[in-house]
């Protein structure tokens, strides 16, 4: 008898986020959190026509650490800190919120002003306790500095962590792994292991022991050893887990290991305590 390599299935639900729309994973009833993540979005795939796209106001973050990820198109990201930085295919964004930030996440205007294409993954990781309340902190890591490699045929690059006998330069907080591949018909991969392991098939299908999981869906995981193999074309993975950093509570924006901390960071924006982002402080999401 083998052992079971896929505990569930989750499907994608839609979420609109005023003017697009994207696919929410985690957090789900069934699914809290994946180590230590607690939140995925796929942003698109869309295509948007001059005049629209993305354009996501001030709004805050506390105790969590943010990931933006993009297979296609830009986003404008601009912080609390003066942070400034369009993020590009490839590259990643790692927005430490610690004990506050704000940020917004726009087009420049030379993005919003034609017909444009995006699709990507935004993630957020709690951060470990003992991190909640550092100093917010902002990276980013371009395409080139993300260690890649070619595993049969397969190319896979190692966002976050270590696998493959890559590490990647992305700063962590607690065990965490990310990693990406596309796969063509009939091709395998063995995923690397950890404690906990969340498998989205972000284009394309794959099988695991012929179940089957499709595009916009993420398989969460166990057993040690879990290939997978596409059954199609073009089929791109993202594998995220990790060590549990305990429970967390979400609301809105704000994730705490403790109710009371987001309470306070409620009254805090709703009071506009927070810090506010330059050049970009002439409106905000209001809480809702």
């Amino acid at each position: 008898m083998t052992d079971k390599k896929i505990e569930h299935i989750i499907a994608p639900r839609e979420r609109d986020l005023g003017g697009f729309t994207v696919k929410r994973i985690l957090p789900v009833v069934k699914q809290k959190m994946i180590g230590p993540w607690i939140f995925f979005d796929h942003m698109g795939p869309a295509d948007f026509p001059a005049g629209q796209g993305i354009n996501v106001r001030p709004h805050p973050h506390i105790n969590l650490a943010t990931v933006t990820y993009l297979f296609a198109g830009e986003i404008w990201h601009r912080d609390s800190l003066g942070s400034n930085e369009p993020i590009l295919p490839g590259d990643i964004n790692l927005m430490v919120a610690g004990k506050g930030i704000v940020h917004s996440e726009r087009e420049r205007a030379e993005v919003h002003q034609q017909d444009h294409h995006l699709d990507g993954l935004q993630l957020w990781m709690a951060l470990p306790e003992a991190d909640e309340e550092i100093e917010p902190a902002f990276y980013h890591h371009d395409s080139a500095e993300i260690p890649s490699t070619d595993l049969n045929g397969v190319p896979v690059r190692v966002m976050m962590g270590s696998a493959y006998g890559l590490t990647s330069p992305v700063k962590t907080f607690a065990d965490t792994i990310y990693i990406e591949a596309t796969l063509q018909a009939g091709q395998s991969l063995l995923l690397p292991a950890a404690q906990e392991r969340g498998l989205y098939v972000a284009n394309g299908q794959v099988t695991i022991d012929d179940q089957a999981i499709d595009s916009f869906h993420m398989a969460v995981l166990s057993g040690a050893e879990v290939r997978i193999t596409a059954t199609t074309g073009n089929t791109r993975i993202a594998m995220i887990g990790g060590d549990p950093v305990g429970p967390r509570f979400i609301e809105w924006n704000f994730v705490s290991s403790r109710k009371e901390r987001i309470e306070q960071a409620k009254d805090d924006w709703r009071h506009q305590r927070f810090a506010q982002v330059p050049g970009d402080n002439e409106e905000f999401i209001p809480l809702p």
